[in-house]
């Protein structure tokens, strides 16, 4: 087989000329492009269009300072001198997949992960992995608390014999709700034979897959997926800048920032203005590549100003320019020290970085010295707009919102705890969900969608509404009433 695919390259002429790849092809990637040019068009086009298919490792590998792209020091040979092409990521590292087969004549696995990605871009890897979003999968799932608000939302309800039951969600729904942005576990279940225009081939059976959520758990053990933001087979720097990216997964409402940043100044300028933008260069340069920030020149890019000074270093680790953790679990609060939550342990128990009065497991979360430099790193890419002043007065409402969100989150849970404490509900502390009634219901949309909008729209200097009527402080103050009357109601029925 693998010598017709050879002979079939040689007729067809796939060469790196032809394909219109700057960089010389392999002949392990020619073989690769000889059958999936025409099965799938999409996949080898828009490879065709990446920068992996422009320059070689190698030469990347020469360019010096901050604009250069490859990280790593030291990449191996067979792969310096050729475009990064199919070969050059699914067959290596063949050992460490547990989808790794035989495809005509080649090791290949299906799966490319973040230690495939680390052989080119080993800063960038370990950057991300030890970013929340590396492990969102552990973090939601090896947390009891969310396993029970997973629980009341995913799971089917069923109507019998006058009351609403439900029955455990399955794999399947899982992997399209929570999972899609979290990352599902993949496995490997075995191979399957199947009839295709090439003949009989035997192919991975891989449960959880497809996905691309950040926290994915691959087949070589590690965790993430480059692609959730670098979107295959282009992997365009330009897309991971581009704020739509950002939106697939935080259009809210719990996570509204996608929202909040298009109606917000930023956002208005750069629907107005982006495609006059360069999103390609690295560095970015402030007012001359773009003129308003997105979600990546906020919290992931090397960004300089004109004179070529750096304002703010890359990062993939994304927290390391955030103060505070705002999309409050139950409060907004410090973000954690260690990428991986579900150690986190608060006074009761409870895997939390706060207590249900407030309180915070401070020995998992960063100081106010952390806190500190993180803020800082934020506001150097705001001074390169903005005056002091001017950042100084959004930072003081920014932390004036905190608190007062804090605060109305706080009312709401004493409301709940009392309800809890008369026995119009039932809660954790009779072993309980927190989440499954519909006061309960109620509580959590305080904290899960308005403090959260409110907190959004204020962080990002815009999006005026989502603070007010949109999700915001009206529908907080509402919810917390409808609490209380209901709370009330209950009190006369039981008189």
């Amino acid at each position: 087989m693998r010598e017709i695919i050879f002979a079939a390259v040689m007729v067809f002429g796939l060469t790196g000329a032809v394909l219109g790849a700057h960089a010389p092809v392999s002949e392990d990637t020619e073989s690769c492009l000889d059958c999936h040019a025409s099965l799938h068009p999409g996949i080898v086009e828009a490879w065709k269009a990446s920068r992996h298919a422009q320059i070689t490792p190698g030469e990347a590998m020469n360019v010096t300072g901050i604009a250069r792209k490859v990280s790593s020091e030291t990449v191996p040979e067979a792969l310096r001198k050729v475009a990064v092409g199919c070969s050059e990521c699914h067959t290596l590292r063949p050992d460490a997949h547990r989808d790794t087969l035989d495809h005509n004549g080649y090791d290949v696995h299906v799966v490319v992960s973040p230690k495939d990605c680390a052989t080119c871009h080993s800063e960038e890897a370990a950057q991300f992995d030890k970013n929340l979003m590396a492990h969102a999968h552990g973090n939601l799932l090896g947390n009891d608390v969310y396993q029970l608000l997973i629980r009341s939302i995913n799971d089917t309800p069923v109507f019998e014999n006058g009351a609403v039951a439900s029955t455990r969600s399955n794999a399947m729904t899982e992997a399209e709700s929570c999972l899609y942005c979290h990352g599902t576990k993949l496995e490997f279940k075995g191979t399957v034979t199947r009839e295709t225009d090439y003949g009989e081939m035997e192919l991975p059976v891989i449960e959880g897959w497809p996905n691309q959520g950040t926290g994915r758990i691959n087949l070589d053990g590690s965790l993430g997926a480059c692609s959730a933001c670098h979107t295959r087979h282009q992997f365009s720097i330009e897309m991971a800048r581009k704020p739509y990216t950002c939106k697939e997964c935080h259009v809210g409402p719990d996570v509204p920032a996608f929202k909040v940043y298009a109606a917000s100044k930023h956002g208005n300028i750069f629907s107005t203005h982006h495609r006059t933008w360069d999103f390609k260069p690295v560095p970015w340069t402030v007012g001359k590549d773009f003129k308003a920030p997105t979600c990546a020149a906020c919290h992931v890019s090397l960004l300089v100003n004109t004179d070529g000074d750096v304002l703010v270093e890359r990062s993939h680790e994304v927290k390391n320019r955030l103060a505070y953790r705002i999309f409050g679990l139950i409060y907004a609060h410090p973000h954690p020290k260690d990428a991986d939550t579900s150690r986190i342990k608060n006074k009761d128990g409870l895997q939390l970085p706060t207590d249900f009065e407030g309180g915070l497991a401070a020995e998992y979360l960063v100081n106010e010295s952390e806190q500190a430099k993180m803020r800082d790193a934020m506001q150097a890419s705001c001074l390169a707009c903005h005056d002091k002043s001017w950042v100084d007065g959004h930072w003081t409402r920014f932390e004036n919102t905190i608190k007062e969100t804090n605060a109305g989150v706080l009312a709401a849970t004493k409301l709940l705890q009392e309800i809890w404490k008369r026995g119009y509900a039932t809660g954790l502390a009779k072993g309980a969900s927190p989440f499954d009634e519909f006061i309960e219901k109620k509580w959590a949309d305080n904290w899960l969608f308005y403090a959260n909008s409110i907190r959004f729209a204020s962080a990002m200097a815009g999006g005026g509404d989502y603070g007010v009527f949109a999700d915001g402080r009206y529908q907080s103050a509402r919810n917390i009433q409808e609490i209380l009357d209901w709370m009330a109601v209950r009190h006369r029925l039981k008189d």
